[in-house]
C-alpha cells in the first residue's frame, strides 16, 4: 500500500495509500514510474484499524492517498492513523491526498446550531499530523482557508474539457450550471470551449431535506441546443436528473452530464438510467464500480493528475501550470478509468 520513489540526492518521496480505493493509488505509482509497497492493515473484531508501515520512511517527503468513498467515516479515520503513523515515523513531510474530500458539502451554517464539518476535517488532518493537503475541485473553493497550511486544490476541469471538446460538436453547444453557485465555473467552461453561449438552472433547496431540490426555471436560451451540464459531484442524482427534465421541458436538443465525483449513492443509477441525457462524464476520484456503470457513462483516470500534482509538489515546481492541461509526459495513455 506504499510506494517510495528516488528523488534528489537529498530528497526522498514516498507515496502510501490506504484501503478505500488501492488500484488508484497503483494506477498513480505507475505515472510516477514506481510500485507499491507493502503496509500492514487490518481492522480488530470491534472494528478498530491497525497502520504499521513496513519500511523506514524517516526524512521522507511522505503522500497519503486515499478516497473517501462508502463507508466514509471508516476511511477518513484510517487515513487519520496513517498520518499520526507517519508523524510518529519522522517522516519529514506529510501531505494528505484526497481525490474526493469528504463532508466538503457542509461548508457554512445554513441554520443554528449546525456544524461547519468542513472545517473539522481540516482541523482533524493538521492535528493528526498533516503539512499540507491535495485535493481535486472542492465543493467551494474558499474551504482552502479552513486548513492552517498549504493547500493544493488540483481541477479535472482540463482533463474533462478534453474529453467534452472532442466527443461532441461544439457549433450548437450551452455551457449550463445547474444551479446560481456554479456560475463561476460554468463561465470558465463556456470561455474554455471558445466562447460558447451560458444558460443557468434557477432552484431552490430545502435545507432541511438532504440530496433535495425543486428548479424553477431556465435563464439563457437552450431550446435546439446540445446542453452541457457541469457540477461538481453527482450524488443521489436527483438534483441533477431534474436538472435534464427541465432541460429537455425547454425543448434542449440534448444533455450532457459533466462531474468531477461520481458517488453514486442510493438510487442514483435509477435515476440517471432514466432521466434522458445523452451521456454521463465522470472522474474516478471515487471508485465506479462496473454494476453501476451505464452504456452511457464514461469514467475518465484522475491518476495522471494526482502524479502531475505529487511530482510538483515534491519537486517545489508549480502546481498552477496544471492548471492550463497535464504535461506531456502524464498525458494518459489511457483516458478511462
Amino acid at each position: 500500500m506504499s510506494a517510495i520513489l528516488e528523488g534528489k540526492p537529498d530528497k526522498r518521496l514516498a507515496v502510501v495509500t490506504g484501503r478505500a480505493y488501492p488500484q488508484l493509488a497503483q494506477e498513480t505509482a505507475e505515472y510516477l514510474g514506481t510500485h507499491l509497497l507493502e503496509t500492514t492493515a487490518y481492522d480488530f473484531a470491534n472494528g478498530e484499524m491497525y497502520i504499521r508501515f513496513t519500511e523506514p520512511v524517516r526524512g521522507a517527503d511522505v503522500f497519503v492517498i486515499q478516497s473517501h468513498t462508502e463507508p466514509i467515516n471508516k476511511w477518513l479515520m484510517e487515513q487519520l492513523i496513517m498520518v499520526d503513523a507517519l508523524k510518529r515515523a519522522s517522516a519529514k513531510s506529510i501531505t494528505v491526498v484526497a481525490p474526493f474530500m469528504g463532508y466538503s458539502r457542509q461548508d457554512k451554517k445554513h441554520q443554528g446550531r449546525e456544524p461547519i464539518t468542513a472545517r473539522l476535517m481540516f482541523d482533524l488532518f493538521r492535528t493528526a499530523g498533516a503539512d499540507r493537503i491535495m485535493t481535486v475541485d472542492l465543493h467551494a473553493s474558499q474551504e482552502q482557508g479552513f486548513f492552517n497550511g498549504p493547500v493544493d486544490h488540483l481541477t479535472a476541469m482540463p482533463v474533462l474539457l478534453d474529453y467534452v471538446r472532442n466527443s461532441m460538436p461544439m457549433e450548437n453547444a450551452t455551457v449550463v450550471s445547474p444551479d446560481a453557485g456554479r456560475i463561476k465555473v460554468s463561465e470558465q467552461w463556456a470561455a474554455k470551449l471558445g466562447g460558447l453561449p451560458l444558460a443557468f438552472i434557477h432552484k431552490t433547496r430545502d435545507i432541511t431535506r438532504p440530496n433535495h431540490a425543486v428548479a424553477h426555471g431556465i435563464i439563457g436560451e437552450v431550446e435546439g441546443r446540445d446542453c452541457i451540464v457541469v457540477d461538481d459531484m453527482i450524488d443521489t442524482a436527483g438534483t441533477i436528473c431534474e436538472a435534464v427534465r427541465t432541460l429537455r421541458g425547454a425543448g434542449a436538443k440534448s444533455v450532457t452530464l459533466v462531474a468531477t465525483h461520481g458517488l453514486l449513492s442510493g438510487p442514483a443509477i435509477d435515476r440517471l438510467k432514466d432521466c434522458g441525457a445523452r451521456e454521463i462524464v465522470l472522474m474516478d476520484t471515487v471508485p465506479v464500480p462496473q454494476s453501476k456503470r451505464l452504456p452511457n457513462m464514461t469514467v475518465l483516470s484522475v491518476a495522471p493528475l494526482l502524479a502531475a500534482g505529487i511530482r510538483s509538489v515534491f519537486e517545489s515546481g508549480s502546481v498552477t501550470t496544471l492548471l492550463n492541461g497535464l504535461p506531456d509526459d502524464m498525458r494518459p495513455r489511457n483516458i478511462y478509468a
